[in-house]
């Protein structure tokens, strides 16, 4: 059973940072693409910033240039580096993973419980 397990989120003012990380777990044979979205109340999920299969980056254009995805593979793990945060950067950050899983040998969607990221002075 695969498991997508976020951290990091909680309470910053504006202009601060924070660094969310998100660790996949289980019977993994391999990870075609990991990244971010986010929730705000009464809008839709959006993309906030990924890794896609062939390991280029993608981000939303309202936090190019301050957010910073990085990764280590070797733990299964993708971070993000949240600077010069905004009051509109609040929202519910979701880890979103496609996953190929022992014994299924699909690729399938995993998406993690979410980590609350508040900006507010």
């Amino acid at each position: 059973q695969v498991q997508l397990v976020e951290s990091g989120g909680g309470l910053v003012q504006p202009g601060g940072s924070l660094r969310l990380s998100c660790a996949a777990s289980g019977s993994i044979v391999s990870i075609n693409a990991m990244g971010w979205y986010r929730q705000a109340p009464g809008k839709q999920r959006e993309l906030v910033a990924t890794f896609t299969s062939g390991g280029s980056t993608n981000y939303a254009t309202a936090v190019k240039g301050r957010f910073t995805i990085s990764r280590d593979n070797a733990k299964n793990t993708v971070y993000l580096q949240m600077n010069s945060l905004k009051p509109e950067d609040t929202a519910v950050y979701l880890c979103n993973a496609k996953i190929i899983p022992f014994p299924v040998w699909v690729t399938s969607d995993y998406w993690g419980q979410g980590t609350q990221v508040t900006v507010s002075s």
